[in-house]
């Protein structure tokens, strides 16, 4: 039986034991997923530009046709050398395709399937636990320390440094997305350009957008029933002229994400993993996760409904675009300051 813990995955996929020659890589966060996969099939080859060598597979094709993933972990390599297979995720079972393989393991090829967030009673996940041959994944959303480990490699391998405050920002504005951060990164380094440190004003300059935070400041007030917070960053916005419909929308973007994290919650996942799974910035997963356990899924489908009907109010009467959108934030606020509502 071989399943690691989240914390010790890194070390598991260093270290690969050559009887492991299948991997499954599941969960919540699809860039780490595909980050780890990519790693591990560039490593497991001589040469990744090799298409004998590292083969890429549909996993819609293989569920589709389950004995293709058999025949191919089986080909000989035309000029012999180490091979990979790489199964893209697929929203259909792949269990029958992988147990042949479990059962009777290549002895020239490592198989990669990617997938998604697999509950424990995956029949996938559990015959991939249950194999001697197979080595099962979890990738869980980076926190803090991750981010920072993978904010210190990018600017070390981009040849600069990174002042200590630009550091700790950075980190914060960062979320659990493996690949988000990634590109936000690259971007600050881009344009970083030739400069050999990363400054705190390069970091406000690229990434800490003042709208974007009074927006989220204004978002977590409403699902928080914090009245005072939602009145300073809704005259704030105002002031710098957000349009009300683009208000709007983002805070049922945001409703939308916790209905789908308190569904899961209530499925039997933990607070602390809805929120994380949300992929909003560290210092927003603190109140992702108070908001969760305060309003419970009817009360978050009732307020999908009304910021539904409150976009198509601005859009119809422009003129009072302001005074819509605030009365609907006010009205969501209050049902949490009013008293308690969870579920």
């Amino acid at each position: 039986m071989v399943a690691v813990k989240a914390h010790q995955a890194e070390r598991a996929l260093a270290g690969l034991d050559p009887a492991w020659r299948l991997v499954l890589l599941y969960g919540p966060d699809a860039g780490l997923v595909s980050e780890r996969a990519g790693t591990l099939a560039r490593l497991s080859v001589d040469d990744p530009q090799d298409g004998f060598q590292l083969v890429r597979m549909s996993g819609d094709d293989v569920a589709a046709d389950p004995l293709k993933l058999l025949d191919e972990a089986n080909t000989i390599g035309l000029f012999g050398g180490r091979r990979a297979i790489r199964v893209s995720p697929s929203a259909k079972p792949l269990v029958a395709a992988v147990e042949p393989l479990l059962a009777t393991p290549s002895r020239d090829a490592i198989v990669i399937i990617e997938a998604g967030d697999l509950k424990g009673s995956n029949p996938l996940r559990l015959a991939c636990e249950r194999a001697r041959s197979a080595l099962a994944v979890p990738c869980y959303s980076d926190n803090a320390a991750d981010v920072g480990s993978i904010v210190d490699d990018m600017v070390k391998g981009a040849g600069k440094r990174i002042e200590p405050d630009a550091r700790e920002r950075l980190i914060g504005l960062l979320g659990g997305d493996r690949q988000a951060s990634r590109r936000e990164i690259e971007k600050l380094l881009l344009y970083v350009g030739a400069e050999a440190v990363v400054t705190d004003a390069d970091v406000e300059a690229i990434i800490g957008d003042t709208a974007q935070r009074e927006q989220a400041a204004l978002i977590d007030a409403v699902f928080a029933g914090r009245l005072d917070g939602l009145d300073l960053a809704l005259s704030r916005l105002v002031g710098e002229g957000l349009d009300a419909g683009v208000m709007l929308g983002a805070v049922l973007r945001h409703a939308l994400a916790l209905l789908k994290a308190r569904m899961s919650l209530d499925a039997g996942r933990s607070a602390r993993d809805a929120a994380a799974a949300m992929r909003l910035p560290f210092p927003r997963l603190k109140a992702a996760e108070q908001a969760l356990r305060v309003w419970p899924a009817p009360k978050l489908s009732e307020a999908v409904a009304a910021l539904g009907a409150a976009i198509l109010s601005v859009r119809r009467e422009p003129g009072l675009a302001e005074a819509l959108a605030a009365r609907t934030l006010w009205t969501l606020a209050r049902q949490v300051s009013s008293g308690p509502r969870g579920g």
